[in-house]
């Protein structure tokens, strides 16, 4: 597409998705990150990983953390984080996205919630990659659910066994979120939110950025690019899937869901699609 490129500005940086066909909810991904920034994001599913050289940066649950070489992320469904380089020659990293459902079903465990989200143990990270490289190279379903198996157990020294009780804020925000995921095409105001979580305009406003660590307009962007990222999973076609999340056209999808996903909606859907 005219002025939007298909690769990112800097020559190394470079990420892929993969999705195996037999076990939906399982989303494979892998990059090396020098020059982008990701803006705040979701991918609504337990992020699982290691980097494997370099130092990332990122924003999660209200604070900045930093994951060296050799450590463990672990990310919690439905929580915005971004992403970048804090050492000259960017981060190389593995990741694996995993629905609540699919955890819970291999794992035999529910509600599953990680307090910390990186963690130093090298050994550890080490078999997280190796783990992570061999679910990328897979070609037999059987193999795969088993490595899947051993990625989930690879994780268990820091999972709780049930999401810990949100504060007395959160009940009535979910019902805000719940009300942007209903309205993604939709102008909504900052009246409308304020109004379904039963507060004057601004108060809501302040305590509904304290409570995530976003505005509702960033929460409202991160989850139109993620409902972007499913259809465009299913074969969805770029331009109809912009105006079908609220998005003003497909260049407008591209620019948004590069600065989030690392890739364009169009590269994203051959790799998950291939």
């Amino acid at each position: 597409m005219q002025g939007v490129p298909e690769q990112f500005d800097h020559p190394l940086d470079v990420a892929q998705f993969r999705r195996p066909a037999h076990r939906a909810g399982v989303e494979l991904y892998r990059a090396h990150i020098v020059r982008h920034t990701f803006d705040p994001h979701t991918h609504e599913a337990y992020g699982l990983g290691a980097i494997e050289s370099g130092v990332e940066r990122f924003r999660y649950r209200g604070s900045d953390h930093l994951a060296p070489a050799d450590s463990r992320v672990m990310m919690n469904p439905d929580v915005l984080h971004t992403g970048r380089a804090e050492t000259v020659g960017g981060w190389r990293y593995r990741m694996a996205y995993i629905d609540a459902d699919v955890v819970e079903e291999v794992t035999g465990r529910r509600g599953l919630w990680f307090a910390d989200a990186v963690d130093h143990d090298a050994a550890r990270a080490r078999r997280v990659t190796a783990l992570l490289d061999a679910l990328w190279c897979a070609d037999e379903p059987l193999a795969f659910d088993g490595l899947l198996l051993s990625l989930l157990d690879g994780f268990d020294d820091q999972a709780r066994a049930a999401r810990p009780l949100r504060t007395h804020a959160a009940p009535r925000f979910a019902g805000v979120v719940d009300y942007l995921r209903d309205n993604l095409a939709q102008r909504v105001t900052l009246d409308e939110l304020a109004a379904v979580a039963g507060l004057s305009p601004f108060h809501f406003l302040r305590a509904f950025r304290d409570q995530y660590d976003a505005t509702p307009q960033q929460m409202l962007m991160a989850l139109r690019l993620f409902e972007a990222k499913q259809r465009l999973a299913r074969g969805d076609a770029p331009a109809r899937v912009a105006a079908e999340v609220g998005l003003s056209d497909q260049a407008h999808l591209t620019r948004a869901f590069a600065r989030r996903y690392g890739v364009t909606p169009a590269r994203y859907q051959r790799q998950v699609r291939s």
